[in-house]
């Protein structure tokens, strides 16, 4: 009976038996718990040191951040396009973002979650636009992994990224365990600084080139919340 009851209940008012679309932060969140049950304390204790050091390195603080000027830039997308910030502009804001490579659990949880909002960012006249210090065939590969639709440019040696202020390097404890899994050189090309990553940085751009909203964190596992990107190009004067 109780059933029966439930089921009434759930087909006259659907609408408010819907679960919430979960938060970005709690799909990460579910990930890094995955990977932490059977991690080697010792991989675990070298991570969370090299948070601490990007953290005290004072990079966020000195990042490009809301109120400042977006430097432009031209840089090819994923077939070989060319793209140029300031022109894209001209259609309207621009959301960019970086990520760090199709190798982070981390950032293909992001890509996803991006892309399920691409529609209300296109309603909203603007567009997101990926970074990430990949070579292009492997951020080809990140995007037909990961269905998406946005454009992904290919920031060699992350030198658009240096001018945001969002170049760190890796701790040689970090950088060694990486190693163990994957070549950074494989994804970076070989004449990149195999140590250095961009941080995984949000911008709202709007269309006179000034950030409106930036999400800048020192924990790489920390993204912006689909929901605040929206709701920060929706505030756009």
């Amino acid at each position: 009976m109780r059933f029966f009851a439930t089921f009434l209940l759930s087909a006259a008012f659907p609408i408010f038996l819907q679960a919430e679309e979960p938060t970005l932060q709690s799909k990460i969140e579910a990930k890094k718990a995955a990977n932490r049950a059977n991690a080697d304390p010792e991989k675990l204790k070298a991570y969370a040191e090299g948070i601490q050091s990007v953290s005290d390195s004072g990079i966020v603080e000195k990042a490009k951040n809301t109120g400042d000027s977006a430097p432009d830039f031209t840089l090819k997308n994923a077939t070989g396009q060319t793209v140029t910030l300031s022109e894209e502009l001209k259609k309207g804001p621009v959301v960019l973002t970086w990520y760090r490579g199709g190798w982070c659990p981390y950032c293909n949880i992001q890509l996803s979650a991006y892309q399920r909002i691409l529609p209300q960012i296109e309603e909203l006249g603007a567009q997101l636009i990926a970074l990430t210090p990949e070579v292009p065939d492997k951020s080809l590969s990140t995007s037909e992994k990961n269905g998406l639709k946005f454009q992904v440019l290919t920031d060699l040696n992350s030198e658009v990224a240096r001018e945001y202020g969002l170049v760190f390097e890796l701790t040689d404890e970090v950088a060694g365990y990486y190693s163990d899994f994957f070549s950074m050189a494989d994804y970076n090309g070989e004449e990149a600084n195999q140590k250095e990553l961009p941080l995984a940085a949000t911008y709202v751009i709007d269309q006179k080139g000034k950030i409106t909203w930036a999400f800048l964190d020192a924990d790489y596992t920390k993204r912006a919340e689909p929901r605040d990107i929206v709701k920060a190009l929706d505030s756009i004067e």
